[in-house]
């Protein structure tokens, strides 16, 4: 048995205006999300030409396509790889955008560096 209210008995109680507010919101949010698939897609490249360049197998292209977290370094990489460059911005309350810059050097100079003989 269910606590509560179902979704759907919430929802049918909304009234008509609030519901075509939440349409739209939703709308707005859904044109804002693009996966790295269709990000791909619109830089119009295909996952053997993603696989060439990262040197990975196709298979595994597509699954990174799926995969929701993964290293920045891994999405930089991925991003270059369809022509892109890809920029962090911080959104703190009540400050302007921040642009994280860098993130790769800093990647690359928290790596120790291999020892000479």
């Amino acid at each position: 048995m269910t606590k509560g209210q179902t979704l759907q008995k919430v929802w049918d109680g909304l009234p008509e205006e609030r519901k075509r507010r939440i349409r739209a919101r939703a709308q707005v949010l859904e044109a804002e999300y693009l996966s790295l698939q269709e990000l791909r897609q619109k830089a119009g490249i295909s996952q053997a030409n993603v696989s060439k360049v990262l040197n990975m197998e196709q298979g595994n292209i597509s699954r990174l396509e799926k995969n929701s977290d993964m290293l920045l370094s891994t999405l930089r990489k991925y991003i270059e790889a369809v022509g892109g460059k890809l920029n962090l911005i911080v959104e703190l309350p009540n400050k302007p955008p921040i642009a994280l810059s860098g993130i790769g050097d800093l990647l690359e100079d928290s790596k120790p560096e291999k020892m000479k003989h």
